[in-house]
């Protein structure tokens, strides 16, 4: 049997993982696809009262304009990340129209004990993620985007789900593709400071959307939908 003796694309010549690969294992431990009522979404076991409250969610947390991405292209901490923001940013305007018209297709928010609790609980997402897009530290806010980009796919496959089940048409997606985002993200983590702060923010951004669907789980459990 032949050993091969290949670098693994985005690693050192030491076999270090890039920053994108770093990132991507943060996520595979960390990512909404990890969280069990996230499974249970994506996996079609869920009914309409736990869909329409996630769509919720995700429009209060994700919807407003500019969002995440466009704040930190505004500020430019990495400037060589610009071309690659734009590109994120252009595509996010898209899953914002989508998620608005989403949201008006599942109907009201569910009514669930504790709401003010939980819309407390959703501003203080929206203040993490507005801290992570306005972060001096150089590195910090593009990992935060990148793994925005990363998780979004499986949030994406969420939206779907949603989406056939309330009968809406599901847009096909503009945002950079995973290897435009990797590629990206292996330069601007190329040193080690960049790198830990590349990881930093996506760690923070992975800890909030965990976070959501935790809520979302205890929502649907307050209703007795679980």
């Amino acid at each position: 049997m032949m050993v091969s003796t290949a670098i693994p694309q985005g690693s050192d010549a030491a076999g270090v993982p890039s920053a994108w690969q770093a990132l991507v294992r943060l996520g595979e431990a960390d990512g909404s696809a990890a969280h069990p009522h996230y499974r249970r979404l994506v996996g079609g076991e869920q009914g309409q009262r736990n869909l329409s409250d996630a769509v919720h969610a995700l429009c209060a947390v994700h919807g407003d304009h500019p969002g995440l991405i466009a704040d930190v292209m505004a500020r430019a901490v990495q400037p060589e990340a610009q071309e690659w923001l734009a590109a994120a940013a252009a595509g996010f305007v898209d899953e914002r129209t989508y998620l608005a018209q989403l949201t008006a297709a599942v109907g009201p928010l569910p009514s669930t004990p504790g709401q003010a609790e939980t819309e407390s609980a959703l501003v203080g997402e929206r203040h993490a993620l507005e801290m992570l897009a306005r972060s001096e530290r150089r590195g910090c806010a593009t990992g935060a985007v990148a793994a925005l980009l990363r998780d979004w796919a499986a949030i994406r496959a969420m939206l779907d789900v949603a989406a056939d089940y309330f009968g809406l048409a599901v847009p096909a997606p503009t945002l950079p593709s995973t290897a435009d985002t990797a590629a990206a993200i292996t330069d601007l983590g190329s040193a080690p400071g960049p790198q830990r702060a590349i990881l930093f923010g996506a760690q923070q951004l992975f800890a909030q959307h965990r976070g959501l669907w935790a809520l979302l789980e205890a929502r649907a459990s307050a209703r007795g939908d679980l």
